[in-house]
């Protein structure tokens, strides 16, 4: 006679069935270190910020050492036109002037703490980081097409320290990315750039951008095209042809000098479906795209790998 499961007993084994499936993952990156990128709509909405979050933790909590880096874009424009001036950007970077600086500090710092209590709450403990704590990014003023955007800063170095004592106490880091020149004086960073910077420096295993598409397409408009893994050679020769462009342009060069700089793996995921970092991690076929320097994929079962046809 063959066994009989009522209706909860049937769901209680595919939730079984999920962490059987998760359990390789786990080995395989138990102790080590996943930057995580969080920005866009995953920012903005609770219910969306709760999963990020509980995510976050549950990865500390099977063994993975996660930083979080954010942003707080939206937030920013919020308080700057609170105070009457209008936010104004020049190739997509925020016109940033002492007045502005001093708002995006605050609300940056807002934005970690908030994020500390959020994480504290599930029984993690969590330290929020300025990149100036500790020294911890290093930058120069950053100039678009040559224009002077004010304290906007490009990171030229990163002093990971502090955020190795943190992982080695058991903390959680969630950088702010803010950063200071060699004068002292502070600079606003883009998070995309501060993330990359910061896994490269620490030996991440994995970063992990959640922005608001799914991934990359070799064309934007066509479905189709989505590739769900690729190497940064064949990454970098996609920008050469012209084929990337706009927003994506900047993230994707964000995503190869990471694993130029010896991150292992970087994934670029959309933050607006709930649970999309355990989706991505846990799962044999994920949900995102994912950039490598050396293909040796044992786990993922992907089925859309982009090859540049001209070797």
């Amino acid at each position: 006679m063959e066994p009989y499961l009522n209706k909860e007993q049937t769901e209680a084994q595919k939730k079984a069935e999920v962490l059987i499936e998760a359990l390789p993952y786990i080995q395989t990156f138990n102790r080590k270190i996943i930057v995580v990128k969080y920005g866009g709509s995953a920012m903005n909405n609770e219910d969306l910020q709760k999963d990020v979050i509980r995510d976050v933790t549950l990865l500390k909590l099977v063994g993975f050492k996660p930083i979080i880096v954010h942003g707080g874009g939206k937030a920013i424009s919020s308080w700057v036109k609170k105070t009457g001036k209008e936010a104004r950007f020049v190739n997509g970077l925020r016109v940033t002037d002492a007045e502005t600086m001093e708002i995006a500090e605050m609300v940056l710092g807002k934005v970690s703490k908030d994020l500390v209590r959020m994480v504290s709450e599930l029984g993690v403990r969590a330290l929020g980081i300025s990149g100036k704590d500790g020294g911890l990014l290093k930058v120069e003023k950053k100039y678009s097409d040559g224009q002077d955007i004010g304290y906007v800063g490009q990171v030229t170095g990163v002093d990971p320290k502090i955020l190795f004592d943190a992982l080695e106490n058991d903390y959680l880091p969630i950088v702010a990315p803010i950063g200071m020149d060699e004068n002292f004086d502070t600079y606003n960073i883009n998070a995309d750039e501060a993330a990359s910077a910061i896994a490269a420096a620490v030996g991440a295993d994995k970063l992990v951008y959640l922005t608001d598409i799914a991934g990359l397409y070799k064309d934007i408009k066509d479905e189709s095209t989505f590739i769900s893994r690729i190497s940064v050679r064949d990454a970098e020769r996609l920008i050469e042809k012209g084929y990337i462009g706009g927003g994506m342009l900047p993230k994707l060069a964000n995503c190869t000098q990471a694993v130029r700089g010896g991150v292992h793996r970087v994934h670029i995921l959309d933050g607006r479906i709930p649970h999309a970092l355990l989706l991505e991690i846990f799962t044999n076929r994920g949900i995102g795209t994912v950039f490598y320097e050396k293909n040796d994929f044992v786990l993922r079962e992907d089925s859309r790998e982009y090859k540049d046809q001209e070797e």
